[in-house]
């Protein structure tokens, strides 16, 4: 499945589905990228764009997925819209991408919500593809994030200043993930 299209694909986590992103879904994104803490949590700056604006470059993303990017919207398993999440920057011949996520409801904040988009996602990348490293950048200053991307695996490997931000580097191995996976799965049988 390496560069196929995930337009049908719906990933079931124990809290969250992720699903590929629709129309629809443009309000909610709109809201959350022009929502200056959720900018702030992300290194960016709100983008400057009308709704129409937004919605004719969003339009155009559906319709011309990229062959680097893997997109999905984060429904709660009640079907509601929370959030994002992406692996992108992929390098198919070195094996590895970049993650990232974002809660934009903020009434999923602090209830394991995260965590479980990022299992799920890790799931689903290291079982339908084969890509063998995913890393992720958080600014320094985000321990909740940090403690998240930790209980799911990611382990820092460095840092890095960029555009005035600092960020810790993070990354997990699709060894480690399997390996993890195995540990669980023992724990459990005890």
């Amino acid at each position: 499945m390496n560069q196929s299209d995930t337009s049908k694909i719906v990933i079931t986590g124990n809290n969250v589905k992720l699903r590929h992103k629709e129309l629809p879904d443009a309000r909610d994104d709109f809201h959350w990228q022009t929502d200056p803490e959720l900018a702030e949590l992300d290194a960016t700056t709100p983008p400057d764009l009308t709704f129409s604006q937004y919605l004719s470059e969003y339009t155009f993303e559906l319709s011309f997925p990229s062959s680097v990017r893997r997109e999905f919207a984060v429904e709660a398993l009640d079907g509601k819209h929370i959030g994002n999440c992406v692996y992108y920057d992929i390098k198919w011949d070195k094996k590895e991408a970049e993650l990232g996520i974002m809660i934009g409801d903020r009434s999923y904040w602090g209830r394991g919500y995260g965590a479980d988009v990022v299992t799920t996602l890790l799931s689903h990348i290291f079982s339908q593809t084969n890509l063998q490293r995913i890393y992720l950048k958080t600014l320094d200053w985000n321990t909740r994030a940090q403690k998240c991307f930790e209980k799911c695996g990611f382990k820092p490997y460095g840092s890095v200043v960029r555009d005035g931000y600092s960020f810790v580097l993070m990354e997990i191995s699709r060894k480690h993930w399997q390996d993890q996976k195995a540990e669980t799965a023992k724990v459990v049988k005890e």
